[in-house]
């Protein structure tokens, strides 16, 4: 069984629409609403709404005992300008659908349609429609809200579109696929002073100058090493923007990277140290707090299997090209309670970056994406 032409115009419109009305983490209600009514016509066995905040589940039940297999995609759009130029370019001024979600409930979607018209064999299929992947906040919620308790599956699958593979090819490997990350905030003090008497404040120039290099030279290695590190500066703000006044605080961001959970601590510790360090020796205090905290994703060697299979059975090339992959992905918080496999499906060589301001998700995903969740589908539960 496969969509029909009809099913993939009414797929590429559902993506089309939900593109023109991004939302951001936490604010997707109208995207959860959009989703709820496309769902009418197929009637799940169960729809699940407001699931770790916007959340929607659809079960599809077999009525006979069996596994859960869970597939999942994301709500969520970004704070980004969108500045390309397709017909369906967003309509919300600052927000896109620059990651893809879009494409990617849209192939949750085409798998719906067909396990509307064939039940699984045996057990039940989750579609899940996550809220808040962007900052690493859905998934954790999902997973605690109590309503998720009674479809909880045994196993879940997830796939991201990358741009920088061939169309249509995958990359897929058994253990860590993605990396860990935080955003780690500081809030320096010192005291401000007239611009004409800077001897007369504490400035956090210095600390600044000697901090934002420090850290990334904690960087090391690439994914492929186990001790890999990375730490990226995204934003620095010092005083006031005046001409008058010698700051007497400053503000930095910045994204630390590990290949997995079990080395972020080590890498916080240093970072923590190295700030520390520069404070006590410019006369400054300082606070931290950390946001947007993903632990890593490791694919399950037997989830892994399964997918593996199903690629060959629809003969769509595979290999482990770019795996690990530097960016993170809350998708790995189901893998602590499932056999967890994500895939990562070919966007095209010269494909825009995830997250460019002229992205957009290839509709010629959707069906590629839907057969080979379709198969893990029939492969697992007849």
């Amino acid at each position: 069984m496969s969509l029909t032409n009809s099913d993939i115009l009414d797929l590429v419109a559902l993506r089309h629409d939900l593109h023109r009305h991004p939302e951001v983490s936490g604010d997707e209600s109208q995207t959860a609403q959009r989703i709820t009514q496309a769902f009418a016509p197929l009637s799940p066995d169960r729809l699940i709404p407001d699931l770790g905040g916007h959340g929607v589940a659809a079960v599809f039940e077999s009525g006979k005992d069996g596994p859960a297999v869970l597939f999942r995609c994301e709500l969520d759009a970004l704070p980004i300008y969108e500045t390309g130029t397709p017909a369906h370019r967003s309509l919300t001024d600052g927000v896109g659908h620059l990651c893809g979600h879009d494409g990617h409930m849209a192939i949750l979607m085409g798998l719906a349609r067909l396990l509307s018209r064939q039940r699984p064999a045996k057990g039940r299929v989750v579609l899940l429609f996550q809220p808040a992947e962007e900052t690493g906040a859905g998934a954790k919620a999902v997973l605690e809200d109590m309503n998720f308790d009674p479809i909880q599956p045994q196993y879940a699958f997830a796939l991201h579109n990358t741009p920088g593979l061939p169309i249509g090819h995958v990359a897929l490997t058994a253990g860590p696929v993605t990396c860990a990350s935080r955003g780690l905030e500081v809030q320096f003090t010192g005291r401000s002073a007239h611009a004409s008497q800077p001897e007369t404040g504490i400035s956090p120039m210095a600390a600044l100058a000697q901090v934002m290099p420090g850290l990334t030279a904690l960087s090391h290695g690439t994914t492929s090493d186990p001790d890999f590190a990375l730490v990226t500066v995204t934003h620095t703000q010092m005083g006031e923007p005046a001409f008058g006044i010698a700051p007497g605080d400053a503000r930095l961001f910045a994204t630390l990277r590990t290949l997995t959970d079990d080395r972020m601590t080590n890498l916080c510790d240093q970072a923590l140290t190295l700030l520390k360090t520069a404070c006590e020796t410019h006369g400054l205090s300082f606070t931290h707090a950390y946001h947007d905290i993903f632990l890593h994703s490791e694919n399950d060697p037997e989830a892994t299997a399964i997918a593996t299979a199903a690629l060959d059975a629809l003969q769509i090339p595979h290999d482990a090209t770019g795996l690990p992959w530097r960016p993170s992905e809350d998708f790995g918080r189901f893998g602590h309670n499932a056999r967890a496999a994500m895939l990562f499906l070919g966007a095209g060589h010269s494909h825009a970056a995830l997250h460019n301001p002229d992205y957009d998700f290839p509709d010629d995903l959707i069906p590629i994406g839907t057969s080979i969740f379709h198969r893990i589908a029939r492969d697992l539960l007849g």
